[in-house]
């Protein structure tokens, strides 16, 4: 039996999880999760629902017989097959840190992915990156070659057929047209503290702050530097005891976490973009022990 996930969103009226459940039982779908909201400030509807085919339906097929649906209620919609693994792209600088929890929990599998290549702006990890028989495309940035270095990202993109974009401690500002063009498939991670602090050693301003709490933020990219919707946060304590060294290594730990979280949410459909905001939709129960990742 093959497994699918359908997405849903469209404007909040009545009987659209009527018509979304009476077609998967016509085509002989068994559910196996649903999640739905509907937000009242904006009046849109949003809905992920997991089935089982077990009458054979194709995906084609599931696709042209939901067309007629879809245009009645006015839904944007996609239809996954689960077996079919999202091809991802990531991008790293000099912190390897985010790159390495993504290789690692990819090569034992807790994140279903195909990564189609690593590019970075600088060397440090091509021998990491090629060890996994994953392709590595160093791509130097300046500020005078700078149209030309993301030219040639976007062809890697395209000749990759990369769906999604991660951003694993990437240094370098993307464009706005860039981020317009792959809106929505672009993920970035960065740190977070309260009170929050910007520009060089941010780890030691809040090591001489005091602060208690050190976060990280994952997002969607926008043009408007780390404030996309945001997909995934935490946090970890710190104490009056810890030095700006462990600062350091408990923010790298919390990041790289987060950033995987929004990963995988992501690639399983449970992430609606909601204006400025998102819809994340927690993991089945059944699930969530996989899902959690970490």
């Amino acid at each position: 039996m093959n497994s699918y996930t359908l997405r849903v969103t469209c404007a909040s009226t009545r009987g659209i999880v009527a018509a979304i459940s009476g077609f998967l039982a016509q085509h002989d779908c068994n559910i196996t999760d649903s999640a739905q909201f509907d937000d009242a400030e904006t009046g849109n509807f949003f809905m992920r629902m997991s089935f089982r085919s077990e009458g054979g339906a194709t995906l084609d097929g599931l696709q042209a017989d939901f067309a007629p649906i879809a245009g009645k209620f006015g839904m944007e919609i996609e239809i996954s097959d689960d077996a079919v693994k999202k091809k991802v792209l990531i991008m790293v600088s000099r912190f390897g840190h985010c790159l390495n929890d993504l290789l690692y929990r990819w090569r034992i599998g807790a994140l279903p992915i195909d990564i189609v290549g690593v590019v970075s702006n600088h060397h440090e990890y091509q021998k990491v990156v090629v060890n996994h028989d994953i392709p590595f495309h160093m791509i130097r940035v300046t500020a005078q070659n700078k149209p030309e270095a993301e030219a040639r990202q976007l062809e890697i993109i395209e000749e990759t057929g990369a769906e999604l974009i991660v951003l694993a401690r990437y240094m370098q500002v993307l464009s706005d047209a860039m981020c317009h063009k792959m809106s929505g498939r672009i993920i970035n991670i960065h740190h977070s503290f309260l009170p929050s602090f910007k520009g060089a050693n941010p780890y030691k301003q809040a090591y001489e702050r005091g602060v208690k709490l050190i976060g990280a933020t994952s997002h969607y990219v926008t043009a408007d530097l780390d404030e996309g919707p945001i997909i995934e946060q935490d946090t970890v304590r710190v104490t009056h005891a810890q030095s700006p060294g462990d600062y350091v290594s408990l923010g790298r730990d919390v990041e790289s976490q987060v950033l995987s979280r929004a990963v995988h949410a992501h690639i399983h459909g449970r992430v609606f973009v909601n204006g400025a905001k998102t819809v994340v939709f927690p993991a089945s129960p059944g699930s969530y022990v996989s899902e959690r990742m970490g």
